[in-house]
């Protein structure tokens, strides 16, 4: 956590206290506009094209619902490889008549975009694709996908969950149509913030199924029946906006944003680098892209009882998780050093050489 965080939560509790309800109009209703707007430089995205939701897949569903699936444009493409929760909420818009196809790999490690663009014709609606694949850190090149699909009238949605904040990402250079991401992972934020980035010529032409009384144009006429829809940004909200965690996320994204991705880019490299080289040097597996510009900031190293493994360092203040599949995940970000890379390497070498 940003030493910074608990400031913003003190002034958060701070205005709960003496504010209450007038804080609602002292700031906390254009809190979600605000902290996009923090996070917007960070992934390319101008002023005003970042709304603030729950989480990542609470920003998908209102995408999908952006969309009418009774036509013959009715595919929503995915990659097998896609964080599941992705699988989830687009198989459940079946019920709706959307045909989910699913992109298969040839292993665990790397995506195939050229049978993405090949999956890509007039009857897709949306594709979905990951800058970063959570299970193997492979840095896709989506720009032929993403090429296809407007060449043919769909839309494209980037997962940026493992990459904004620890790769360089440009939404509107790459021309993404929408993008989603989180803020526990490299943008330091904390759970509770996730975001949905619209591109600007996109968001007085689409209407979202999934709406709340904060997307109304008038929300506090409380005018019942079908919403009449916001102006741009504001019509992708739902219902009433999450204070604390967009006061947490904010440390985060001022961190990131003040050290920059390329700075923390280049440094990622060579940490990630050096424990990639000293797992090799041991004889692990490395269940990931090992060329610079096919990887994103994790290392993912498989040995046997790879589970058991990851308890026995997280026991050891050596923090890491464990992917089924693949292996054990190692997120060094700009606060590493090369000192607690050999330190982990060391303790799992003790660990493994027990095992």
């Amino acid at each position: 956590m940003p030493r910074r965080t608990e400031t913003h939560l003190s002034q958060f509790a701070r205005e709960w206290a003496t504010r209450g309800v007038r804080a609602w109009h002292e700031g906390w209703w254009e809190i979600g506009r605000v902290t996009g707007d923090i996070l917007a430089p960070t992934i390319g995205a101008p002023p005003g094209t970042i709304s603030m939701h729950q989480n990542a897949t609470v920003a998908q569903a209102i995408v999908a619902s952006c969309f009418s699936f009774d036509g013959p444009r009715r595919r929503i493409v995915v990659q097998d490889l896609d964080f599941p929760s992705n699988h989830y909420l687009f198989h459940g818009f079946e019920r709706y008549d959307a045909e989910v196809v699913t992109v298969p790999s040839d292993d665990a490690v790397r995506g195939r975009m050229d049978r993405v663009v090949d999956a890509i014709d007039e009857r897709t609606a949306l594709v979905n694709l990951s800058l970063v694949l959570f299970r193997s850190a492979h840095l896709q090149d989506v720009a032929p996908a993403i090429e296809k699909a407007h060449r043919v009238g769909a839309r494209v949605v980037l997962d940026l969950y493992q990459a904004a904040g620890a790769v360089p990402v440009d939404v509107t250079a790459l021309g993404a149509d929408f993008a989603v991401g989180g803020s526990v992972k490299w943008l330091c934020g904390g759970p509770g913030a996730g975001y949905l980035y619209v591109r600007p010529d996109l968001m007085t032409t689409l209407q979202p199924a999934a709406v709340g009384w904060a997307g109304h144009a008038e929300p506090f006429q409380f005018t019942p029946g079908p919403v009449t829809y916001a102006e741009g940004l504001e019509r992708f909200q739902s219902g009433t906006p999450n204070v604390p965690a967009l006061y947490s996320a904010r440390a985060g994204y001022e961190i990131v944003a003040e050290v920059g991705v390329p700075a923390i880019r280049e440094k990622s490299l060579r940490l990630t680098r050096r424990l990639m080289d000293a797992a090799e040097q041991r004889g692990w597996r490395l269940a990931m892209p090992t060329d610079d510009q096919e990887r994103g900031a994790s290392v993912i190293i498989d040995v046997p009882d790879g589970a058991a493994v990851t308890q026995a360092l997280i026991a050891r203040e050596v923090i890491v998780d464990y992917r089924p599949g693949a292996g054990i995940r190692i997120a060094p970000h700009f606060y590493n050093t090369e000192a607690e890379i050999d330190h982990a390497v060391d303790v799992m070498h003790d660990i493994v050489g027990k095992g």
